[in-house]
């Protein structure tokens, strides 16, 4: 028995050997191993392409932060800058206010002054409304305005269209209004205020409606200091443009009385008389 069973593993040893070297067998284990191989780098190329994208991710991340991170840092330089402005704009108004107010204080006390100096200042009564009867003039509008007494002078029946030029027939309107104004009013500081309506100014020669009224005001005043009695030291001009219409503008005849010359008597006296 013993020497049959060493006689069966005699017999079998060198066919398992054979079955280890057979070439079939061989080949087999080693696409088994190709394709494990295969498979793995597969995987170790997804892990790299997914660390790839993990990395990117995070540069992105932390580029974002930073931006972030520098835009508030602007927002809050910005917002301190907002708040200082704030302060020095609610201090200036401040000071603007208490300005405002010893300016009011200063022109009530100078207004006391004047009417004291003055003796007695014109006002809407029936004086003033019998002196005003004096200067009826056709075609001219007069007014009580507060303490001041308002001679309209049409720009129609002064100037040129758009121009500061005098028409022909403007002396003799001039004339008999500077008559009346030193008759009754021969000690008084009067204006020459010139106006306009709202239309665009289509000169050449005035580059605006503020330019254009202060020439028309300023040839009433040449006119009037040349060939008046009323003297320069009694007269000044402003031009208002149109700033200050008398009527609506919406209409052709309110555009048309807004363009005008007023001769504006205050209460106070001229100087040198």
């Amino acid at each position: 028995m013993r020497r049959f069973r060493v006689a069966f593993w005699l017999g079998l040893g060198p066919l398992l050997f054979g079955c280890a070297q057979n070439p079939y067998v061989l080949q087999g284990k080693l696409e088994t191993l190709q394709k494990e191989h295969t498979t793995l780098s597969q995987r170790y190329q997804e892990l790299q392409s997914r660390m790839a994208t993990l990395d990117q991710d995070n540069q992105e991340q932390g580029t974002l932060l930073a931006q972030s991170q520098q835009q508030r840092r602007v927002l809050e330089d910005e917002a301190a800058a907002l708040r200082e402005q704030l302060s020095g704009a609610a201090s200036q108004l401040a000071k603007l206010r208490e300005s405002h107010t010893e300016v009011e204080k200063r022109a009530e006390t100078l207004a006391a002054s004047a009417k004291r100096r003055i003796g007695a200042s014109i006002s809407a009564n029936n004086s003033q409304r019998d002196q005003l009867a004096a200067i009826q003039i056709p075609g001219v509008e007069t007014r009580v305005d507060s303490d001041v007494i308002r001679v309209e002078l049409p720009g129609n029946s002064l100037f040129e269209p758009t121009s500061a030029r005098l028409l022909p027939s403007a002396p003799a309107l001039l004339d008999s209004v500077a008559a009346a104004l030193a008759r009754q009013y021969p000690h008084q500081t009067i204006g020459v205020e010139g106006h306009t309506d709202n239309e665009p100014v289509r000169s050449q020669l005035w580059s605006n409606n503020h330019h254009l009224s202060t020439g028309r005001a300023m040839a009433v005043y040449d006119y009037l200091v040349s060939r008046t009695r009323l003297r320069p030291g009694q007269l000044f001009v402003v031009g208002h443009g149109e700033n200050h219409p008398i009527v609506s503008n919406d209409t052709t005849t309110g555009k048309q009385r807004n363009r005008r010359v007023e001769l504006v008597v205050y209460p106070e006296r001229a100087s040198g008389r």
